[in-house]
């Protein structure tokens, strides 16, 4: 099922520097936005390993359209930084990320200013959401920690603008990583104990993870180990990229289906709208749902 919410006429202005502390690359930040509404909702997006700002067009494009002004950062790992498990930067980027987003909340209204649609957002309504790497970075924004090698969870990350998130084939629990991941990806270990804010977990029924000795249902952890109120979507002839949720031919896409992105990009604008009790288009989206998603 897929109900396309809005046709609205959208805009994207890039690149947009955001202050940061302690990164030897610039932070640049591209906004979507629609060109038209009021008391628009916000939408931090966090990349997948190696994309940038400029990927994620076929979910960010349709969430405008749908009335977000969506703000999307190029984390330190873009492929552009070229920046390889040998730099010895690679270590902390899982540390970078989570700065990233901090920096584009902490400095929302000027980003906004930027562009033109400061006045025209309701900062109130803000949500993260995030792909693979980007949805464990969400995830701490949201409550989740991350397990140090002793098992022992490290800090609080969350920010309080963040009032809900989405986290699109997230890495699950790290006691089953494959011996290359635990040697180049060992922050791969959330905390989903502490995930206290509301969120949308979307995950494919076929994803099976080069990173993971588990199966699809690794995918699932950030759902099933964190507290309510929590939502499922579970597609199950989905993969890593749910049918291309990175971009059009992108090498990566194993499962190419276009109906599948505008599934995965809707689904995320009717939980949000709902959230956010904004769903004035008289449309049932999040409804017509129920029979598809989990919810606890």
């Amino acid at each position: 099922m897929s109900v396309n919410l809005g046709d609205r006429r959208v805009v994207a202005v890039k690149p947009i520097t955001v202050a940061t502390t302690d990164r030897d690359v610039e932070l640049q930040v591209k906004v979507t936005s629609p060109v038209s509404g009021d008391e628009l909702p916000v939408i931090v997006f966090s990349h997948g390993n190696a994309w940038s700002m400029d990927g994620y067009e076929p979910l960010v494009d349709r969430w405008a359209a749908a009335g977000f002004v969506v703000v999307q950062p190029t984390h330190l790992d873009s492929r552009r930084n070229g920046i390889g498990f040998d730099d010895p930067r690679f270590g902390t980027i899982w540390r970078v990320r989570i700065a990233d987003l901090h920096a584009i909340l902490d400095n929302l209204g000027d980003i906004l200013a930027a562009v033109g649609v400061r006045d025209r957002v309701d900062h109130d309504r803000i949500a993260a959401v995030g792909h693979s790497w980007g949805a464990q970075t969400v995830g701490t924004l949201l409550g989740a920690r991350v397990f140090d090698a002793d098992g022992v969870a490290g800090e609080d990350f969350t920010h309080p603008a963040v009032k809900a998130g989405v986290l699109i084939a997230a890495t699950g629990t790290g006691d089953t990583l494959t011996p290359f991941a635990a040697e180049h990806l060992p922050f791969m270990r959330p905390d989903y104990s502490t995930m206290t804010a509301p969120a949308l977990v979307v995950a494919g029924g076929k994803d099976q993870s080069a990173m993971s000795t588990r199966g699809p249902d690794w995918f699932t952890d950030a759902y099933r180990l964190s507290p309510a109120p929590k939502s499922l979507l579970a597609i199950a002839e989905g993969e890593h990229t749910l049918g291309g949720v990175a971009g059009e031919k992108v090498a990566e896409t194993t499962d190419e289906d276009p109906a599948r992105v505008a599934l995965v990009a809707d689904a995320i604008s009717a939980y949000l709208l709902d959230f956010f009790a904004l769903d004035n288009t008289g449309s049932t989206a999040w409804a017509d749902l129920s029979g598809e998603v989990e919810s606890k």
